[in-house]
């Protein structure tokens, strides 16, 4: 048997210039976070045409920042995240340093 962790919601995405972006909501299935140097939101992608899913908001599927205090065993526990403009077009606001 194996136990269901919910996802935090993506609760706002400011990235207009974001495929899964429709009036500051992310509408992919879920989103990657992580790089080495900073909470870069891997699913941003600038295409012309709009991506995702209508009837879905996007949850954080999985997250490589480690050092973030919402982050336990890979995952985040934060409540919601933000995303937002940072270093390279889209990054995670929520992230806070242990």
């Amino acid at each position: 048997m194996t136990a269901s962790l919910e996802m935090p919601r993506v609760q706002e995405c400011a990235v207009r210039s974001c495929a899964y972006n429709h009036t500051n909501d992310c509408h992919a299935f879920a989103i990657t976070i992580g790089s080495s140097d900073h909470a870069h939101c891997h699913t941003f992608v600038e295409m012309p045409v709009r991506g995702g899913l209508d009837q879905l908001v996007a949850q954080v599927g999985a997250c490589s920042r480690a050092d973030c205090r919402h982050n336990a065993d890979l995952e985040c526990h934060a409540p919601a995240i933000t995303v937002g403009p940072d270093m390279d077009m889209a990054d995670c606001m929520t992230y806070q340093s242990r």
